[in-house]
């Protein structure tokens, strides 16, 4: 199955630990497609930001979780696909500066 690069990039994380993980390694944390690869994080984010250079890929399949609403009504969030990117030194993505 062939993913369009705007497929498999969902959104991006913005979270402390995400923002720690850029300020200190240089890692960007994007919400991807439940069916993508590692290859295809890499050529992505590659395209969608053509003057960075990605070094490495990590892939973190969340699991579904149950959460509380209001008194006794229970939900249930469902699982995702989470992918930390680490680029080479001294490249950035600008979507993540002053967040």
């Amino acid at each position: 199955m062939q993913l369009h690069w705007r497929e498999i990039i969902r959104r991006p994380v913005v979270t402390e630990k995400s923002n720690f993980l850029v300020d200190v390694h240089n890692q960007y944390t994007f919400a991807v497609h439940p069916k993508a690869n590692k290859l295809q994080v890499k050529q992505a984010i590659e395209l969608a930001w053509p003057d960075v250079t990605v070094e490495k890929v990590r892939i973190v399949n969340v699991p579904a979780k149950r959460a509380r609403r209001w008194r006794r009504v229970t939900v249930r969030k469902p699982a995702w696909k989470k992918a930390i990117v680490t680029l080479a030194p001294g490249n950035s993505i600008e979507l993540f500066e002053g967040v």
